[in-house]
């Protein structure tokens, strides 16, 4: 690409210009278990930053074996529940 080009990128039938995916922010979530209080603290960070911090309720022994296995995804959509609050 030469110097003041404009890249254009097609992503889920998104247009996005290369000025807009620099302002983009890259979300991770980091999950860390309690064993002793069978609950889970979900960290979010944009940009290398925690931008928010939140804990499940006490979990039953098997709900909490359960969710060891979750996936990032899984968590995600854990997150449109109410079963946790913010830390």
């Amino acid at each position: 690409m030469c110097r003041g080009e404009t890249l254009h990128i097609f992503l889920n039938n998104n247009l996005f210009t290369s000025k807009k995916l620099a302002n983009m922010k890259t979300t991770k979530i980091k999950v860390t278990a309690n064993k002793t209080k069978k609950r889970y603290t979900i960290r979010k960070y944009e940009g290398g930053k925690c931008v928010a911090k939140y804990r499940t309720f006490k979990m039953s022994k098997s709900e909490f074996n359960e969710a060891e296995y979750n996936t990032t995804n899984d968590w995600i959509n854990f997150l449109k529940t109410e079963n946790y609050y913010k830390v």
